[in-house]
């Protein structure tokens, strides 16, 4: 499943490597930078903007 989605990591990440990259499409995909292979959170498109809206109001 992961190899079909296409992952981005924000600008704000630098060079350091440890951030989360986000794949947003209908279901929005979550993993660490570092872990990969292990676990991702998926949640669907309206949460993700949800939490966006609420980061950004903040």
């Amino acid at each position: 499943m992961t190899s079909e989605i296409t992952w981005h990591k924000s600008s704000y990440s630098g060079a350091q490597g440890d951030c989360v990259e986000v794949s947003e499409g209908p279901t929005t995909h979550l993993r660490d930078t570092q872990h990969r292979a292990q676990a991702q959170l998926n949640v669907p498109h309206t949460e993700w903007t949800a939490l966006l809206d609420t980061l950004r109001a903040n």
